[in-house]
């Protein structure tokens, strides 16, 4: 059995030496590198091109968009994995690209290597129980019901702020003023009967993943929706 190679990179040896041992002991991942600085993590995603990078976005220096940009300048094939703290989900989710996941610090170990194995498989992990306040069921039968609703304009701007864009950037992008996309956005999440960007955010992911999985693929009818704030 091929063993998925996984680098990982935290500002705290308690974490880094926690996550060793939990993929230590699971047969079907092989920690490559165990970084303390984004400087030596990249440095391991160019030599080693691991399967898996799971990286603390809070390190210093930029570290998670040095990280991701390394990812997409040097290996394609690997995905970046944010280990995040549940107050900075939020934050991190906001600006991280579809192509990334996001695991929650108090996940119990046999959810995160479980997580793992399905980023491995291709596909994206983001937070997803109730506790951790992204999307309830409730939420996401109303939001995808709600998506058919949204007009050519307002699918647009899902899509720009799932890149991360403010709403200037995306104001810039369309040419519309601050305002508008203030509007828009209200407009959207009444729609989508949901409250927040995050929400928004969660929810462009799941549909992107959705879109974009093997049954899917096969029905080449079918057009992939994503948004997010």
């Amino acid at each position: 059995m091929r063993r998925a190679s996984v680098v990982i990179a935290d500002r705290h040896p308690v974490v880094l030496q926690g996550l060793s041992n939990v993929l230590g002991a699971a047969a079907d991942f092989n920690i490559v590198a165990s970084c303390s600085d984004a400087a030596s993590c990249i440095e391991a995603i160019r030599s080693l091109a691991p399967d898996v990078v799971i990286a603390d976005p809070a390190m210093p220096e930029l570290a998670a968009a040095r990280i991701l940009a390394a990812v997409n300048s040097e290996n394609r094939s690997t995905h970046l994995v944010f280990f995040v703290a549940s107050e900075d989900c939020e934050l991190v989710l906001a600006a991280t690209p579809v192509t990334c996941s996001i695991i929650l610090r108090d996940t119990d170990p046999e959810a995160l290597v479980q997580s793992l194995r399905h980023i491995v498989n291709g596909h994206n992990v983001l937070p997803s129980a109730p506790s951790e306040s992204i999307v309830s069921q409730e939420q996401g039968a109303s939001s995808e019901n709600g998506l058919t609703a949204l007009t050519e304009r307002e699918r647009q701007i899902m899509r720009l702020v799932s890149e991360g864009l403010s709403n200037k950037e995306i104001g810039r992008r369309l040419n519309i003023t601050d305002g508008t996309i203030k509007v828009h956005l209200h407009n959207i999440f009444q729609k989508l009967e949901i409250s927040n960007r995050t929400v928004l955010a969660a929810l462009a992911i799941s549909q992107h993943d959705r879109a974009n999985s093997p049954r899917e693929k096969a029905h080449p009818g079918l057009s992939p929706t994503s948004g997010e704030p």
